[in-house]
């Protein structure tokens, strides 16, 4: 069995998009649409790996993914940005508020499970 892996994103489209994705390749995936449920959620089902979105309705992605990485629940779980902040200095606010990788939207169908994939617990490259 795939492991399960935790998308915290808002945007109906690209939550449908991540999910159909990492669905067509057999990984479990939970949603949760906004940065207060998706660290509960974390918290109570331990996934494998969590995606998040820097824009969130509630609180950004940066207080998240430190949230996150300070919890002794969560704080082994690989956390991988998946955003559309692509300006200068972006990359690595994000790194440093905890995350481990960092995808650009709109992201590539094409070779997105496989960036995903990379960050995976056991991938040997997290």
């Amino acid at each position: 069995m795939k492991p399960k892996i935790l998308v915290i994103e808002d945007n109906e489209q690209n939550l449908y998009l991540i999910d159909y994705l990492l669905g067509r390749h057999g990984y479990e995936v939970i949603q949760a649409r906004d940065g207060r449920r998706g660290i509960a959620v974390a918290v109570e089902l331990q996934p494998s790996l969590i995606l998040l979105d820097i824009q969130l309705p509630d609180r950004d992605g940066y207080s998240v993914a430190r949230e996150l990485n300070l919890n002794a629940a969560t704080t082994d779980i690989p956390i991988v940005a998946v955003t559309s902040h692509a300006m200068v200095g972006d990359k690595e606010r994000i790194l440093d508020a905890g995350c481990k990788g960092y995808i650009e939207k709109p992201i590539d169908p094409e070779s997105f499970v496989t960036e995903i994939e990379a960050h995976l617990p056991g991938s040997g490259t997290t």
